[in-house]
């Protein structure tokens, strides 16, 4: 029994580690463009465009309808199968098949076609961009969690050298050998630095939910990310200049290809508003026959009134008509006119949007790019920063530890150290972020991983 308890306990802690699913980047991303509900919404805003750019083609197609009826007449009317007066209950049946076919309406139709192709590529390239934003949101996230867990390790780290620091002077208190003022200078500063170990920490569970609440999960539970390598080198560079990324993007990026897409649609509406000028011209055609209880026939051998068969009223009562109908516009209130007025300023504010996010998309571009040689200028900084600081609190350390420093002098060195440690992964995470930004508007999928 012990030996099946143990199998058994071993079976369910494999199982759970199996079931410890390690979330990349890539593997967010993909989780959230493939489940966010407002994805699917945008997603379901383009089958909407493709099933009315489906009818509109459709609507090109001459129309048929058909209709029958069955009725009774009751008191006097004029029966419209014998033109003849009828008083008793009559029972009456129609039949009706029509067709009417446009052949000319300023090509109002055709235009709808190709302004509704161009709005369902518009909806597209705006799901594209809803679902760029998203990607961006998602890396934010996931690059906040890096952040604060290496935060917290920096902090684990100062708090640990503290605490080995004041056991040491408790010893040397209690064996009386140095006065209790660096001692409890050194715990003041221990608690100091505990609180930024749980502020980190708080941050860094911040930071998770975050991301699982983007990610639309229940939980954060069994929620663990990738920790992928991030060491950036000692000369990381921005290969590629900010201008040559806003050509890339200006080519690429779904914002300016739907505002694009918006500018031609509004042309073609103009077209559209100015067809309405035109004269049109369609084709009908119709087929009918029916029954009528009224259209009765004298029977020679009984020598008395009968119905006439259903079957001979039908095919007696069969009509066929055809006729062109011609519609010219003269006057309608001026309402074209004010369309047309209304479709070109809808063509010069589409042309405006579209170069406002010409300069949106620059500014951005710029913006990132500047952020990340900024970033970078700081990383290099304090690269060498990091570098004397931890040698001057080496240092210090060694004196506060033969007790030729004061704590005082002793914490001061270590704040600056701390300082120089949080400076740099700072830098390193907005040039992180801001380069992947830039690779992003150059086309390149999000990933962490170094090139």
């Amino acid at each position: 029994m012990r030996k099946l308890f143990l199998s058994i306990t071993c079976l369910v802690l494999i199982s759970g580690i199996r079931a410890q699913e390690v979330w990349t980047l890539e593997k967010c991303v993909e989780y959230a463009l493939t489940n966010n509900i407002q994805v699917k919404q945008q997603l379901l805003i383009v089958k909407n465009e493709q099933a009315m750019l489906q009818q509109d083609k459709l609507s090109m197609l001459p129309s048929l309808n058909g209709g029958a009826s069955h009725g009774y007449n009751f008191g006097q009317t004029v029966d419209r199968y014998t033109n003849q007066f009828a008083t008793d209950r009559v029972q009456t049946d129609n039949f009706y098949l029509g067709s009417t076919v446009t052949l000319f309406e300023g090509f109002q139709k055709v235009n709808q076609v190709k302004q509704r192709k161009i709005d369902l590529q518009a909806t597209q390239f705006d799901t594209d961009k809803f679902m760029d934003d998203i990607s961006l949101g998602i890396a934010t996230g996931y690059l906040q969690i890096l952040f604060y867990s290496e935060l917290l390790k920096t902090a684990e780290n100062q708090l640990n050298a503290t605490e080995q620091q004041s056991d040491r002077l408790k010893k040397l208190v209690d064996a009386g050998a140095i006065a209790q003022g660096d001692y409890f200078t050194l715990e003041a500063q221990k608690a100091a630095e505990n609180s930024q170990v749980v502020s980190a920490q708080n941050n860094l569970d911040i930071a998770h939910l975050t991301l699982v609440q983007m990610l639309d999960l229940p939980t954060t539970e069994g929620f663990e990310i990738e920790y992928p390598d991030l060491e950036l080198g000692v000369q990381p560079t921005l290969a590629i200049t900010a201008e040559q990324i806003y050509a890339f993007a200006l080519e690429t990026q779904p914002v300016i290809k739907s505002a694009e897409s918006k500018v031609k649609s509004s042309e073609i509406g103009l077209t559209m508003a100015q067809g309405m000028q035109s004269p049109s011209l369609s084709l009908q055609g119709s087929l009918g026959t029916g029954f009528s209880g009224n259209n009765k026939l004298l029977d020679s051998t009984t020598f008395s009134y009968k119905v006439k068969p259903f079957a001979d009223q039908v095919h007696d009562n069969f009509n066929r008509s055809v006729a062109l109908n011609l519609n010219v516009p003269i006057f309608n209130g001026w309402s074209t006119r004010t369309n047309i007025s209304r479709a070109k300023i809808n063509v010069e504010n589409q042309k405006y949007n579209l170069e406002l996010s010409k300069l949106q998309l620059r500014k951005t571009i710029q913006q990132a790019y500047a952020d990340a040689k900024a970033a970078l200028n700081n990383y290099e900084s304090s690269l060498t920063g990091v570098a004397a600081a931890h040698e001057s609190f080496r240092y210090a350390e060694q004196k506060f530890t033969v007790g030729a420093m004061n704590s005082v002098d002793y914490n001061n060195s270590k704040k600056d150290f701390e300082k120089a440690e949080s400076d740099l992964l700072r830098a390193k995470y907005e040039f992180i972020f801001k380069s992947t930004v830039l690779d992003f508007y150059m086309g390149k999928p999000l990933s962490l991983k170094r090139k």
